[in-house]
This record gives structure tokens, C-alpha cells and sequence, in this order.
């Protein structure tokens, strides 16, 4: 969502910030002891972690499909502009109906922040955070920089293609870990 939008110009840095505060709120909940109720309750732990195997393979086959829609169509692409309202909606529902995102933050990052006591746990916290920040931001702004070449149909099939691909094999990669568990 957030490469789209950076290639759009369409609310990029509003949308980087706004992927920024979710993730330092969930970070923070993990580090602080959330990633010991996630990681101790065996229920919960399953529950995310097929909601995160469902919500990556569709959402890898809808980039899938967006990249197979681009090639077939190979026409410019028209930039639509969402409202404001439609991209923090949609940011909210990429975040917290996405169960990877809690998997993520809260259980791996918190787990770790979690080893640490005092001020070394607020030092991780902090980096981990300002992990997010450059990351959220690169993304918005490199987007943003090099919309004329990413917009391209072709470019943008790849693109999609490699989202899909990532997504599918982080689907895996839970699976695989819920496997072995």
C-alpha cells in the first residue's frame, strides 16, 4: 500500500507516518509484556498465525493478479487519488486485520525487547522505533522519487510479482514455524 501510494503521490508521507505510529504502538506493546500473553497462550499464538498464512496468501494473490492485470492491460496507468479518510481507513485495515503485523511486532520484536530490564529496554525500544521510522519513511520517499520509473506497467507487474512472491513465502515460513512448534 505504501509503495503505491509513493508512486501516486497520494498521501505518501501521511500514510509512511501513519504506518509508523501503528507500528511503534505495537512495538511498544511488545517490548512492555505483550509478547509474553501472545507467546504463552497456545491458542492465540494459532489463531494468529493461520489469520497471518490467510491474509498473506490473499493478499499475494491479489498482487499476483494486479501484476498478471498490468501485463494484460499495458496501458498507462491512470494514478488514482484516494481521500485522506480512504487512505487512513485502509492503513488501519492493512495494519490490524493483518495478523503478520502482531507477529511481527509484538511477539518477535517484543520477545527480544523483552530480555532486556530498565534502561537498555527503553534504549531497544527506541531503536526499534526509529527502525521503523527510517524504514516507513525510505519506502514513502524512494516511491515517491522514482514514481515515473515504478509507474511503468511492466515495472509495476514485477513489483507485484516480487510482493506476491515475498508474501506467499512469509505465508510459508509461518506455516513451516507453526509446524514445528
Amino acid at each position: 500500500m505504501l509503495i503505491s501510494q509513493g508512486i501516486n503521490k497520494n498521501h505518501h508521507i501521511t500514510t509512511a507516518a501513519l504506518f509508523i505510529l501503528y507500528d511503534a504502538l505495537m512495538i511498544t506493546v511488545g517490548v512492555l509484556g505483550g509478547s509474553l500473553i501472545l507467546s504463552t497462550n497456545a491458542l492465540l499464538f494459532t489463531l494468529l498465525t493461520w489469520g497471518g498464512i490467510i491474509f498473506l496468501l490473499g493478499y499475494g494473490a491479489m498482487s499476483f493478479k494486479q501484476a498478471f492485470d498490468g501485463i494484460k492491460s499495458n496501458n498507462d496507468n491512470v494514478r488514482l487519488k484516494k481521500s485522506l479518510k480512504i487512505v487512513i481507513l485502509t492503513s488501519l485495515i492493512v495494519t490490524f486485520l493483518n495478523p503478520h503485523a502482531y507477529i511481527d511486532t509484538v511477539m518477535v520484536i517484543g520477545s527480544v525487547g523483552g530480555q532486556y530490564t530498565g534502561q537498555e529496554k527503553i534504549y531497544f525500544l527506541i531503536g526499534a522505533i526509529i527502525g521503523s521510522i527510517v524504514w516507513f519513511s525510505t519506502l514513502a520517499l524512494t516511491a515517491s522519487k522514482l514514481s515515473v520509473q515504478l509507474s511503468k506497467p511492466k515495472v509495476k507487474s514485477v513489483i507485484d510479482c516480487l510482493i506476491g512472491a515475498v508474501m506467499w513465502f512469509i505465508a510459508w515460513s509461518l506455516f513451516m514455524t507453526w509446524t514445528l512448534k
